[in-house]
Order: C-alpha cells, then sequence, then structure tokens
C-alpha cells in the first residue's frame, strides 16, 4: 500500500471511528437513562450503573460497526470529495477501483477491530456486567424466565430457580425419567454449589415413582453425578448474540447432544461471521455512493443518506434472521442474505461510476 492507499485508508478509518464513538456515546446514554429506574434497588447505585454501561460498550460498538462504517466512509470520501482532492486523483489517472482498493484495504483494519472487539473484549464484559447487575439487585444472578432455566442432562431435565455467584445455586429440581419416558424420581434440593469436579446438593426431598406407588425420602446432603457444567450457566445468562464463537459452539454442542433446538444460537454464530463483512461491504458502498450522486452533497445529506441506508440494513438483518427462525430457514441463508443483496447492490453501483 502506498502512500496516497494510505491517505485515502486513513480518511475512511479515521471517519469510522469517530462515527463509532458517537453512536456508542449516544445509544450508551439511551440505555443509561433506560437503567435510571433500576437505580436504588438492592445496592445497585449510580456507580453500578455506569460500570454497567461501561461494561456493555464493546458489545454495542460490535452492533454499531456497519452502520458507523458506512457513515464515517461517506464522511471521510466526502470530505476529500468537497476539497476537490478526489477530483484531483481521479484526473491524474487514478482508477475507481484502485480507490476502491484503497478503500477495502482500510476495510480490512476495521474488521480485525470488530472481530476483536465481538470475540475478545465483548463477551466476557457483557457476562461481568450482567453478573455484577444482578448481584447488586438481588444478590442472586439473572435468569431469562421467572421460572428460572431448564437444563437437560441425558434422560435427566432440570429446572435451577435461582443462581449464585460461587457456582452455587438454590431451588433445584431434577426430574429423571427412564427409557420409555417415565418420570421414575423427582428431586428437590434447597441448595447445590460445585466443588472439585462434583456436585452437592442440600436440603434434598426426594420422591421415587414406580407403576403403582410413589415413595419419598428426605435427605440432608448428597452428591450429584452429572455432567452439567456450572460454566454453561454462564452462557445462558446472557443473550446468543453476547457470546463469542467459541462459547456458542460449545453451547450448540452441548444443545444437540441433548436433543435441543440450537436454530436461535446457530444463527448468532453466522452473525458473529456476517457483521465484520457487512462493515466491509458498507465501506465499499460509500465509493460509488460518493463518487456518483453524493459528490456534491453537504455533510447533513450525507449523514441522513448513511443513517437510512445503515438502519435499512439493520432492519433486514433482524427481520432475515427472525423469519429463518419462525420458517425453519438455514441459519447461514438467514444471516447472510442481506449483506449478500448489498454487497450486490455495492457491486452495481460500482459498475454505474466507472
Amino acid at each position: 500500500m502506498n502512500l496516497l492507499d494510505r491517505y485515502i485508508a486513513r480518511h475512511v478509518i479515521s471517519g469510522t471511528l469517530v462515527w463509532l464513538l458517537a453512536l456508542v456515546v449516544l445509544f450508551s446514554f439511551i440505555a443509561f437513562v433506560d437503567d435510571l429506574d433500576s437505580i436504588g434497588k438492592g445496592d445497585y447505585s449510580l456507580l453500578r450503573s455506569l460500570e454497567y454501561m461501561a461494561l456493555n460498550t464493546p458489545r454495542l460498538a460490535f452492533n454499531l460497526f456497519p452502520l458507523a462504517a458506512l457513515i464515517g466512509a461517506l464522511m471521510g470520501l466526502g470530505t476529500l470529495a468537497s476539497s476537490s482532492e478526489l477530483a484531483v486523483i481521479r484526473s491524474s489517472g487514478v482508477s475507481v477501483n484502485r480507490i476502491c482498493g484503497a478503500v477495502i484495504g482500510g476495510a480490512l483494519v476495521l474488521m480485525a477491530v470488530a472481530v476483536f472487539l465481538g470475540e475478545v473484549v465483548a463477551p466476557p464484559a457483557e457476562r461481568l456486567a450482567e453478573s455484577r447487575r444482578s448481584v447488586a439487585i438481588s444478590d442472586e444472578l439473572r435468569t431469562n424466565a421467572r421460572s428460572g432455566f431448564w437444563i437437560r442432562d441425558g434422560n435427566s431435565f432440570i429446572n435451577i430457580r435461582k443462581v449464585l455467584p460461587g457456582n452455587r445455586m438454590q431451588d433445584v429440581r431434577i426430574y429423571e425419567f427412564d427409557a420409555e419416558q417415565r418420570l421414575r424420581v423427582a428431586t428437590h434440593a434447597s441448595r447445590a454449589r460445585y466443588e472439585d469436579g462434583k456436585w452437592l446438593l442440600e436440603g434434598i426431598m426426594q420422591s421415587h415413582l414406580s407403576d403403582d406407588v410413589v415413595r419419598g425420602e428426605r435427605l440432608g446432603a448428597a452428591t450429584w453425578d452429572s455432567l452439567f457444567d456450572p460454566e454453561l450457566v454462564a452462557l445462558v445468562m446472557v443473550p446468543p448474540e453476547a457470546l463469542s464463537v467459541l462459547g456458542l459452539t460449545r453451547y450448540i454442542k452441548y444443545l444437540a447432544e441433548n436433543g435441543l433446538d440450537t436454530s436461535r444460537y446457530q444463527l448468532a454464530v453466522w452473525h458473529k461471521f456476517v457483521y465484520p463483512l457487512a462493515t466491509g461491504v458498507m465501506i465499499v458502498l460509500a465509493v460509488p455512493m460518493v463518487l456518483g450522486r453524493l459528490k456534491e452533497a453537504g455533510l447533513g445529506q450525507r449523514i441522513v443518506v448513511g443513517v437510512v441506508v445503515g438502519i435499512t440494513f439493520h432492519v433486514l438483518n433482524q427481520a432475515s434472521g427472525q423469519l429463518g427462525l419462525v420458517y425453519g430457514l438455514s441459519a447461514a441463508l438467514s444471516a447472510t442474505a442481506p449483506t449478500a443483496l448489498f454487497a450486490v447492490a455495492a457491486a452495481w453501483m460500482l459498475r454505474r461510476v466507472t
């Protein structure tokens, strides 16, 4: 990459990062205002709310990258067009393909940043944010349903009502079925904790069911042999979109081994791959937009166009994913269709300006 390529790429990168910062600040403030109702519950203070907002910033930045990339590229290339630098560059014999190549170089840098945020920074920050917030409010980790959450372990179904810090749980129900799917043992434990690779149940009430009798017993404590890993709890504490590809793959494997639906998590995996690519597509899309009808446009017009196109992409992306889940479509198709559509549009528009 020579000096000219770096110059163009630098405008694209700087414009994107500036707009990413602006959008993150805006959406973080909106989330903070929405979170104000929780301040005062338990130990959840204003400082805790600000901490929660800060820890959610990496995931928010990852989700906003395509929109910021489009507006930032429009602004960066628009600045070159407004100062006639882009016209001078083209009149000196530099082709649109060469300009597009320089823009793609900047896009690759931004795509790497997006991957780093989405895979390395955001997942642990999101888990920490959710756990610290829920513990501060109610001294327990938040679950995704009022009745706790359900997991499957072979022929056993487990309902966990309360998850506490330190691999501890309360109000645990275990339902064990035989090969004919008949309930044979129902266990309720008031407390459970994970130590030295095994579960210890305390305050146990157990019912043994046979064809003609139900026998109950109480136990003070007992070990529970289960393949259920307490780290899986952390995976269901946050939305699938907030997990890393490794975490999603691990949970998909667990669900598949237990015959459970994996479609939502497969869609999240594909979105992890597609979002950085969408960032690159949006940046390339800005090239024909600036060289075409937006060549003489002002700052405000470029912002409006960028926001409209970016929001259109976001809506299509969300709608495609939800329709895929509802109608059982391929996760790969549902996740990639909007980005592929915009990539085709970018290629078609580039042909018109070359």
